[in-house]
Parts: C-alpha cells; structure tokens; sequence
C-alpha cells in the first residue's frame, strides 16, 4: 500500500492514502459529500459540481472533490499538512447556486413522481438547497424515450449526471446510450432511438438520482414508506445476487440489489430484478390429484394419503429442482433414501463428480475474477447464464486481463480469443506445455454446457493445474450447488435414477421429461410443465415465501428469508415432505426448521459458516484425454429459465424481443 498522507478536513488532522479523491476521504473521516454524478463504481465524470469543497492554499474558488486526488494538494506554509473545508461559508454558497441551477428546469412532479420518498434531488435540496426560487422564466421540456418494457422514462426531471451512461457503456458494455446537443438543448437519448438490449438495464433505474428513468412495470403501484423491506438471495441464477424484497401486504412489489462486494457488487440482472411479476401468476394453491386423466382439487389429508399409498413398496425416484433450498433436498433424500429409493439432483445431465467439492464448486472466489490476468471461459456464455458475473468479468478484461474462449462463439460485450468450439481443443489445450502461464493470475470458469460430456471437466481441470490457474464452476440452477453438499446424487445420474422407477417424486424440477408409466408426484409453487405430468400435486412456498439456505455457484452458504406467505393452502417444502414422512410411517427426526438445520449441520458441518467460502482442496477428476463434440449453449431462452419466470408477462415481452433481435428483423423506420 502507498504511504499514507496527513490531510486535515474540517480541523480533523486525517491519515489516507494519496490515490484517494477529496470525497473518498471525506467519506473516510465520516463526512457526507452531496454528490449527483459521482458512483464509486463508474468512471467519473465530474458535471454536476454539487460535491464542491474548498481547498485553502488553493484557487479561490470551490474544488470538485470527486475530481481530485488528495496528491494533487499543495502542502500549507512551512510544510503544515493541506486544509479542506467542506462547511465554510463559500462551500455553503456554492452547494446552494449549484442546487439553484439544476433545479432551473427541474419540474415540480414529486407528486406524482415514481421516485418521491427515495430521490436524491429531494434529500439534497432540503440538505443543502434554499427553500425559495429566483427563476421565473419558463421551463423547457424534453420529449419522452421509449427505452423498452422496463425502464421508464421522463427526461424533463433529467439533470445529466450521466450515470446511466456510463454504466451501459462500462459496466453493462453495451453503449446504447449518450449525450447529443449542447446547453439548454442536451439531452440524454438511446442510439438511433432504440429500446434497450442489456440484461442489466434495470440497473440504470437505482443508479437515476431524480425521477429521469424508472421500473416501467412498479410505476404508481407503491410509495417507498409503504413496503417491508426483507433482506434475501436471487435465485434465478447460480451467483446467488443480494437481493432486498419489498412488499406491500402479501404481494410483492419489487426486487432492489444489495450491496455485497463479494458476489453481485450492487448489481443486478432484469431477469431477477422483474421475476417478481411471476411470483403473482400460475400459482398452486391447492393440493391435486388426477383421477380418470383429470386432475381434481383435494385437501392436504387426501393428498398425502394418497402420496404415501403410491410410495408404499414401490421403487422410488427423487428428482431436485433447480429452486429447492437445501433443506427441502436434505429432507427429501433423507425420506425417499429411508424407503429405499435414490434422489438425484444433476436432472440435467451435468457430469459433476459427487463427493469432490473442488470439482462442483472449484476452488476460486467470484471476487478472484477483479484481480485476475487471464480468464479461460470453458464451455458458457456468461452473459447468459449469470449477467452479473459477465460484467465482473467484462471489469477484469476492460483493466487488461486476456480472455479466451473454448464454445460456442457468442457475443459478450468484450473481446476475447477464441480457441474452438468443443471437446477437441479443450483436450488439445490440455495436452500443451503451459508452464509460461504460472506466473499469470489466472482463473478457468467451466459452464454446464461442457459438463454435459464426459472427460471434459477431467481436460479442464488438468489445463487449470498445468496454468496454476484457479477454478470457478458455473452452474445455472440456483439448488445444485447444496443439492451436491448434500449428496443428493445417484452413481450413473439421472438416467440410472429414473431406470426402473414405479414413482418419480418430483421437486420442482420442471425441465425433465418423465417417461409414461411411472406415477409422478409434483412438489412446486406453479403449474408449469412438472404440473402437467403429475398425478398428485404438493403446493409449496416460492423462495420468497420461506426461510431457506442456498449455496451459490462458488460454494457461498446464503440465507433466502421469509418475505410473504405462500398463497391459498401451499406450505413450505420441508414441511410437506415432514408430513409425508409421517404419513408414510418413517417420521424425519425434525419438528422445525431450526431442528432439521441442526441435522443439516451435524451431516454438512460447512453450511453452518453463512456467507463463508469453505476452502476446497484440489482433487482432480480422472477421466479421458480424448473426446468430441462441441458446447452447445444451455440456455435457449434466457428470461423463461424456471417456472417462475414462464410464468411472468413480461418476460415473455423480453424474451419475443430477444428472438427478433436475433431474427435479425428490423424496427419499421
């Protein structure tokens, strides 16, 4: 670290690191800096002067303290440390024109605005502002942008912070906005007036300091003081995102990022963003049963009786979903393994070695991506898969770091080298002397399409070793993860699982196609495919709707907390399959949740360390250096990935959007 240099702010003699700007110190010391186009995570910009201080011993004029580095400062007379004020009289003065200025054109809609009650421009205007206006000419206006199905616009209230672009051009890597004309005649527009295509533009929503862009599909539904706010986990994806829930009585109205450094940064993709509009929709309220090729309503007593008599001496499949948490996959093989049968959760094929975590989970952390100068992607496409981490990546490659590519070539918002597509350059690469790549920080992310061959992960993980590089499995399903530190797993998969079975029990795994024949039990929260095939069905909580553990695609134990309750007679999972348990005379030893975790703890004693990464050693997986075939991508349709998202309108609207993009069909002129 540089050596540190005394600063004196405000009569406080302070020691900071001389890279740090004026507001980064500040904020150090515990000084609020008013700020509309500074973010600690964008390039800076330095146009809306609100963060003025005054440096004594300078220019006599107010300084942007996001714009300067704390090196840049003149020392005092006789070498005292430099002095910056941040309450005199000229920091007030200036604060106060500056907020009179953006305020000229700025309408008076808090009223009816979507950001009343949580809008930068009102906080600081009645921190810092004066409570008259000498402005009587009038105001201009600015047209309104269609930007999509998302993101709202109102570019009157826009005060040209440019914090949306630059997090499309920077962070989401697709420059899709920008500024045209100059003075009173700039504005902030989208390319040739096109809506937007990121994965990650809701994100320009939280980063709007006014009331310029906001969630299209929340407008006018809720005011911030009237939600509760529940601190949880994104499941949509494998990265696990911090997530905030607020509701408004039982409904949920909105999903808002969180900050965790470690993870999603304060990030977060559209999928997850506006996956709450299914959690409203196709819901199971009411358990069924199919009697004469048609399903009927039934209450819980007849359902589970039923459940048990079909379990009774027959030979029983498990099979976990991609949205279980952990608990309803411990209970679940603990109950169908105690009647003999096999549970499994790679339902879609993946080739992940049971038991070798440095296998499943790898051995780096997300965070090992910023720091990283060679990244190897194997087989993914993550911009796709989990938008969030592609953009950490994207962070990675935009401060130097080289990426390659063995898969499908795709485009992903950064250049990379493309090695080939499949089996044989991956077992090419692995044959090579990479000794000249030890030195390199590096980190090989491997995605289920090149889990779903044999001896792929075996090549993969010799190239890791070979390049010293650390490795980072990519998963698509939010449960496989704790599903796997639970051993929900059946020697040959899920084709060995189902081989024979007189009864699937299905926990919500929606994408398996069930052979006729074998009688099928369907545990989930909506009546998606899964619901179709049954001939009972549980209803249960959605992840929002019970407390549960999830473990994320680098091995992270997260907690999903309780935001609103199930609807109708859906319970939660664990416990329907408690109840079953004791229908079917062989009880769990577990009366609650906090119970059930205390045996989830004694059997996986590293789920019990909450937002820790347990360290994996390295045991690499044997297998063949041969080998073809090419990756083909997993996902088809990146918005309807669950039951939950299929369920939802508007992401039915993105994804017929994203298939005409890629149709190539253009906008009618």
């Amino acid at each position: 670290m540089a050596d540190l240099r005394k600063i004196i702010i405000d009569d406080m003699e302070v020691e900071v690191d001389p890279a740090l700007t004026l507001i980064q110190a500040c904020e150090q010391v515990g000084i609020e800096i008013p700020r509309f186009c500074y973010h600690e995570r964008l390039t800076i910009a330095g146009n809306c002067r609100m963060c003025l201080v005054e440096v004594v011993g300078g220019p006599p004029k107010p300084t942007a303290s996001c714009a300067m580095q704390v090196k840049d400062l003149r020392p005092g007379p006789e070498g005292t440390p430099p002095v910056v004020k941040t309450k005199s009289p000229m920091v007030k003065k200036a604060r106060e024109g500056v907020m009179e200025f953006l305020l000229i054109n700025h309408p008076l809609d808090c009223p009816i605005c979507d950001q009343g009650g949580e809008c930068d421009l009102q906080d600081q205007a009645m921190a810092y502002g004066v409570d008259f206006s000498r402005y009587r000419e009038p105001k201009r206006a600015t047209d309104k942008m269609d930007l999509g199905p998302l993101v709202g616009t109102a570019m009157t209230r826009c005060i040209s912070c440019t914090r949306c672009v630059r997090f499309i051009t920077e962070v989401a890597g697709m420059p899709e906005l920008g500024q045209t004309g100059r003075g009173e005649d700039s504005e902030i527009t989208s390319y040739l007036g096109k809506t937007l295509e990121s994965e990650m533009q809701g994100n320009i929503v939280d980063l709007c300091p006014v009331g310029a862009l906001t969630s299209k599909p929340y407008a006018f539904t809720a005011r911030p003081w009237e939600l509760t706010k529940t601190e949880t986990i994104d499941v949509m994806d494998a990265l696990g995102s911090n997530i905030r829930v607020d509701t408004k009585g039982r409904e949920v109205m909105r999903i808002l990022p969180r900050n965790h450094d470690g993870v999603n940064e304060e990030w977060l993709s559209d999928k997850s963003r506006y996956a709450w509009d299914g959690l409203r929709r196709q819901r199971l309220d009411t358990p069924y049963i199919r009697e004469n090729g048609k399903l009927r309503a039934a209450t819980w007593a007849e359902a589970l009786s039923a459940v048990a008599t079909a379990i009774s001496g027959k030979k029983v499949a498990g099979l976990i979903g991609d949205l279980a948490p952990v608990e309803a996959a411990f209970a679940l093989k603990e109950m169908i393994e105690g009647q003999g049968g096999s549970v499994e959760c790679r339902v879609d094929g993946a080739a992940l070695p049971a038991g070798n975590r440095s296998g499943y989970a790898g051995t780096a952390l997300i965070e090992d991506i910023d720091t990283a100068e060679m990244i190897l992607l194997v087989g993914t496409n993550p911009r796709s898969e989990a938008p969030v981490l592609n953009a950490r990546i994207r962070k990675a490659w935009s401060k130097g770091a080289k990426v390659a590519l063995v898969g499908e070539a795709v485009d992903l918002t950064y250049d990379y080298t493309h090695i080939g597509t499949g089996m044989g350059e991956l077992a090419a690469l692995a044959a090579q002397d990479l000794s000249d790549k030890q030195g390199l920080r590096g980190v090989m992310i491997v995605g289920q399409a090149a889990l779903a061959h044999e001896g792929a992960l075996a090549n993969a993980m010799k190239v890791a070793e070979a390049a010293n590089s650390k490795l980072l499995i990519l998963h698509t399903a939010a449960a496989r993860v704790g599903a796997m530190d639970v051993g929900a797993v059946t020697d040959g998969g899920i084709s060995a699982a189902l081989d024979g079975a007189e009864v699937v029990y299905n926990l919500g795994a929606d994408e398996v196609d069930i052979a006729e024949g074998a009688t099928v039990i369907y545990q989930g929260s909506h009546g998606d495919r899964g619901a179709h095939r049954a001939d009972i069905i549980l209803p249960c909580a959605a992840w929002t709707e019970e407390n549960g553990l999830f473990v994320n695609t680098e091995g992270r134990p997260q907690l999903a907390l309780r935001a609103s309750f199930p609807p109708g007679e859906a319970k939660e999972n664990w416990a329907i399959l408690r109840a079953l348990s004791a229908e079917l005379g062989a009880t769990l030893p577990y009366d609650s949740l906090a119970q059930l975790r205390t045996k989830l703890v004694e059997a996986v004693p590293h789920l019990k360390d909450i937002d820790q990464v347990p360290k994996n050693a390295w045991t690499p997986v044997e297998g063949a250096n041969g080998g073809t075939g090419d990756f083909a991508g997993v996902i088809v349709d990146h918005y309807l990935t669950n039951p939950i998202l299929r369920a939802a309108p508007l992401m039915g609207e993105l994804q017929a959007g994203a298939r005409e993009r890629k149709a190539g069909k253009l906008a009618a002129e």
